[in-house]
């Protein structure tokens, strides 16, 4: 286990922050900016190649309140899976294990749970650069917030509308966006091809950059605000009375008054000790980036049909997206990879690239599709951040600041029922 960082007082003592994402970051930055002492853990440096935070589209998508589980995609998942150009890949060995969890998330394949997910999510993504802006505001993470306009690129104006409902929602949610069709759309985006003919563009979107130089900045911020940084894996939590009194990294047993949960995809056995059994999956992730390209687009740019980012950032074109369900032990799958390619061959066809960096991670994906954010119900002390599915980049501040709120007896000014732990309630360590 390795340590940096000395560590301040502050009323209320220690909180331990397990996982140094962009969750676990700004859940810290919160804390000693209100005057907490925190120590943050992670087997992995912060930033590291190996998370979520480092691999994500670096789109700050606070219009991505629509969930994957729409009415109708159980009907058109077979075809998906079977269809190498569409976004949605399953490894086949994995489906007896996966199957109790993708019941329960089919289940939320309605009009009424679309809705409700989206209301959910908007409050913690629905100002995501400004979220951004105010996290990283006088630190050299600042750099990496870029204001962007986000494009959605359709083959035509029938591929839009047949998003209909979804646009219905985003409506229903406040956002507001403008429509571009044939030379419009290619004065407003030049890189797009013609297979490229309907476009959709929202303000008040964003971009980070470099998403790991990002989280990285933002973590030696905490560090020189005080925060002590370890390295290494946490294997449960102390409690004495039912109260959280240290967290138990690598045989050591390091103090703490609270401990907040924000690992990710990594989260479930270690929120089954507190006593909340979410039904957590791997939301399998892929990118693929364009070192040197020829040409750069304005903005962010949703390529509908591969449901893939191309998001201009430092030296390269990051492509992202993709859903596969493989579980967190599995290498990459080479389909995924492949099915970008072309993609964006088709998107951006004059677009040239001097080589390549290819990349798999874990999105943390509750069946409900709604993040856990809120207190262990059972144990005092404990309190959860994670199951962002692929919108974690976009609601890591809001989460950070609200859990910080939670964690200092604040009230806040939305409701968080949606997000309470305690919907998942179980024995503790069942």
């Amino acid at each position: 286990m390795a340590g940096c960082g000395g560590g301040r007082g502050g009323e209320g003592g220690t909180v331990a922050v397990i996982g140094a994402g962009v969750v676990g970051v700004a859940t810290a930055l919160h804390l000693l900016r209100a005057g907490r002492a925190v120590t943050l853990i992670d087997r992995a440096e912060p930033g590291a190649a190996t998370a979520a935070s480092y691999g994500n589209a670096g789109v700050l998508a606070a219009s991505a309140v629509v969930p994957v589980t729409v009415p109708g995609i159980l009907a058109k998942a077979p075809r998906m899976l079977l269809d190498r150009d569409q976004p949605l890949f399953l490894r086949w060995a994995y489906l007896p294990k996966l199957a109790p969890w993708l019941a329960r998330y089919l289940s939320h394949a309605s009009e009424a749970e679309t809705r409700r997910i989206a209301a959910a999510l908007t409050p913690i993504i629905g100002d995501s650069l400004a979220d951004h802006q105010a996290l990283s505001a006088g630190t050299p993470a600042a750099r990496f917030v870029v204001p962007a306009r986000y494009l959605y690129a359709y083959r035509d104006r029938a591929a839009f509308d047949g998003d209909a409902f979804g646009w219905s929602v985003r409506a229903a949610n406040g956002f507001a966006w403008e429509t571009l069709e044939g030379e419009a759309l290619r004065a407003a985006e030049p890189a797009l091809g013609p297979a490229m003919g309907f476009g959709v563009r929202l303000d008040g979107h964003g971009r980070i950059s470099d998403p790991g130089a990002y989280v990285a900045a933002l973590a030696r911020e905490a560090v020189r605000l005080g925060a002590r940084v370890l390295r290494g894996a946490v294997e449960d939590v102390a409690l004495q009375g039912g109260r959280v009194v240290g967290v138990r990294v690598d045989g050591e047993t390091i103090p703490c008054e609270a401990a907040a949960l924000t690992a990710g995809a990594w989260s479930g056995p270690l929120a089954r000790r507190l006593g909340v059994a979410a039904p957590l999956e791997s939301e399998r992730g892929y990118h693929l980036e364009l070192w040197g390209p020829s040409a750069m687009p304005r903005g962010p740019i949703m390529v509908s049909a591969g449901k893939f980012v191309a998001t201009p950032m430092e030296g390269r074109l990051r492509l992202a997206g993709v859903v596969e369900f493989g579980g967190l032990r599995a290498g990459p799958s080479r389909a995924p990879l492949e099915m970008l390619r072309r993609h964006v061959r088709r998107a951006f066809p004059a677009l040239r690239w001097e080589r390549e960096e290819e990349w798999m991670g874990h999105r943390p994906a509750p069946a409900d599709s709604i993040p856990l954010i809120g207190p262990a119900p059972a144990v005092r002390g404990a309190w959860l951040g994670f199951g962002h599915h692929h919108v974690g980049l976009t609601g890591g501040p809001r989460t950070g600041r609200l859990l910080a709120q939670m964690i200092a007896g604040e009230r806040s000014n939305i409701d968080l029922s949606p997000y309470a732990p305690a919907r998942f309630a179980a024995a503790r360590g069942a």
